[in-house]
């Protein structure tokens, strides 16, 4: 007698073939997955919320019958929970302490990485004119990194350190990294606005301050106590607009930029989380770049 293979066999006293086991062809079931329909035996099955899976769907997922994404652990905002809370906020601060070692070994550095609107260069002669306004757009980032004074990296990393880890955990590692760039440009493109074209401008006391207005919206979303937070702010904000040598303008469009990507990040609705965050991400880009656009053209 001819032998039907294993996944072809009919049921006993019908022409309708028997689904077989995926695993073991030679064991007949009417069992299937509930998640890729695949027919498995006694043995494959593994209970789930609803049915049962087959231990391939188990192992891709978590057992409950959802996308294995769906079930890790996520930040308030909504981002992956890491092993290391603190790995984003260790490398900025690894960038700043490396672009500080550099320019203490060359020291011309400084002045090409510095955030300038437009001024004229002497050296080396015939001289030149330098400035973002001239189309070195790269100052409004590379002045976010760039320190001189050991006082001036050391209070900024102290605050990125205290701040950033913080938010960092709460908000997952690229939400958080948005949070830090999107008010470094803020910052610049407030003080690339109001500053004279000539005032040089450095450090990374924009972006520190929007982790200031982010740590504030978190604070309140979470119930806490603000006092501690506010008076802290207070009191860099009394030092911002009193001590000389400040470029305040960047602490006003970083923190101002921090509170507005806060505010999309912990307040989204869970419907549409990614959208809103990726809006209020986009507010501030788009109005960073109106901002550097429109100095721009008044300038040249």
């Amino acid at each position: 007698m001819d032998q039907q293979p294993p996944g072809d066999r009919a049921a006993a006293g019908s022409g309708v073939p028997m689904p077989t086991c995926y695993r073991h062809p030679d064991r007949e079931t009417g069992i299937s997955c509930t998640r890729c329909g695949r027919s498995i035996c006694p043995e494959c099955m593994v209970s789930a919320s609803v049915g049962f899976q087959c231990p391939d769907c188990v192992r891709q997922g978590s057992g409950t019958g959802h996308h294995p994404a769906a079930s890790r652990p996520r930040t308030l905002a909504g981002g992956s929970v890491a092993a290391d809370p603190r790995l984003v906020t260790k490398i900025l601060v690894g960038i700043n302490l490396a672009v500080f070692l550099l320019v203490s070994v060359r020291p011309a550095l400084v002045g090409d990485l510095t955030l300038l609107g437009l001024a004229w260069d002497p050296s080396p002669p015939p001289g030149s004119i330098e400035g973002v306004a001239e189309g070195q757009w790269y100052r409004l980032v590379t002045s976010m990194f760039l320190h001189q004074e050991v006082v001036h990296i050391g209070f900024n990393m102290l605050g990125l350190w205290w701040l950033g880890g913080q938010l960092e955990a709460a908000l997952g590692r690229s939400r958080y990294l948005a949070l830090y760039l999107l008010s470094g440009l803020a910052g610049s493109a407030l003080t690339y606005l109001i500053a004279a074209p000539n005032q040089g401008s450095l450090g990374a006391s924009g972006a520190v301050y929007g982790l200031f207005g982010a740590t504030a919206v978190l604070m309140r979303r979470m119930n806490y106590d603000m006092r501690p937070v506010l008076v802290l702010l207070a009191i860099n904000m009394v030092f911002t607009f009193t001590w000389g040598g400040i470029a305040w303008e960047a602490h006003v469009g970083g923190l101002i930029a921090g509170v507005v990507i806060a505010i999309g990040m912990v307040h989204a609705p869970r419907d549409r989380r990614t959208a809103v965050q990726v809006g209020a991400c986009a507010l501030v880009l788009l109005a960073s770049i109106g901002i550097i656009v429109a100095r721009t053209m008044s300038l040249t």
